[in-house]
């Protein structure tokens, strides 16, 4: 008896398991079957299951919507405006199940694990901006859930490339590092490096074919991660639509902050701002070598623009 109902309950906190569709190599379909099937059974331990029931009604679940990049978009500022509506729980931290094997290796227990508690009317939400540009990710998501809803928050992607760069060179800073200088990253033999990882994680239309093999346009809400920043109500206003959340984020919940030059959050008389990590000021960059980096991302972005039916104000 005590089996019987731990199997209905497993029925309800989890999204049915579907097969991918079918792969053109038999041999990768193969593979990937046999991973779901480890993560099936890894997902049936009873002692770590009781560990995601709350006495209070609320329980641990597989998240229903993802944010999945873009790293340095602004997924972090979209999670926490998200936030704000009742109906949401979000994970805190990114959790990497997708793109990490040793992670995904866990199983979908582990990954529950990892969610915040949420009451049945709640969406659960988790984000990690380096699953848009891991190729193994859309497929994974797939299997897990085909009716996952899916958030991705882009900004033109010169912009985000100098994001990128600023980041890491902060990280170095804090730990007493020396980095390189952003033109010794952009340029090789005098020509700009389209080699450096910072350039490939904005070019949007190649990650956005391969989420595409796996997901219909209509599963996958874009959010304009400039116009975030400078109004974010409108944004998040779409976001709530797109996840058939009631309206409750108002105008209100956001306050523009003089000092740190960016949008912080009022909610119910608490006022709260990104991590002071957020808002730095980028590398100052010869015009020369924008002008390059401009140029280099025009057609890429024009391929973008015609794969998801819409344009962004981007260089």
């Amino acid at each position: 008896m005590a089996a019987f109902l731990l199997g209905a309950v497993l029925l309800i906190v989890q999204p049915q398991i579907v097969p991918s569709r079918p792969a053109i190599n038999s041999k990768t379909e193969t593979s990937s079957q046999s991973l779901q099937r480890e993560l099936l059974k890894k997902t049936s331990q009873k002692n770590d299951f009781k560990e995601n029931i709350h006495s209070n009604g609320s329980c641990r679940q597989l998240p229903q919507t993802i944010i999945i990049g873009v790293r340095k978009g602004g997924t972090r500022a979209l999670l926490e405006m998200l936030s704000l509506h009742p109906d949401i729980a979000a994970a805190e931290s990114e959790v990497h199940f997708f793109d990490w094997e040793d992670h995904y290796r866990n199983g979908l227990q582990w990954y529950i694990h990892q969610m915040p508690f949420s009451y049945p009317h709640q969406i659960t939400v988790e984000k990690t901006p380096a699953y848009f540009t891991s190729p193994k990710v859309p497929e994974r998501v797939y299997n897990m859930n085909k009716s996952m809803r899916l958030l991705l928050i882009l900004r033109d992607p010169s912009e985000r490339v100098l994001s990128d760069y600023t980041q890491v060179f902060y990280n170095h800073m804090q730990k007493h590092k020396p980095y390189p200088s952003i033109e010794q990253f952009l340029i090789k033999d005098g020509e700009l490096n389209v080699d450096y990882k910072a350039i490939n994680r904005s070019l949007y239309y190649i990650h956005m074919q391969n989420w595409l093999k796996y997901f219909p346009l209509d599963r996958i809400h874009i959010v304009d991660g400039d116009k975030l920043i400078k109004d974010p109500f409108p944004e998040i206003e779409k976001v709530e639509r797109f996840l058939k959340l009631s309206p409750q984020i108002n105008a209100s919940n956001f306050y523009f902050n003089k000092t740190k030059g960016f949008y912080c959050l009022r909610d119910s008389g608490r006022e709260r701002c990104l991590h002071e990590s957020k808002g730095r000021a980028h590398p100052q960059v010869d015009t020369r070598l924008l002008e390059k980096l401009h140029e280099y991302f025009h057609e890429p972005n024009k391929k973008f623009f015609e794969l998801v039916g819409r344009t962004f104000d981007w260089h």
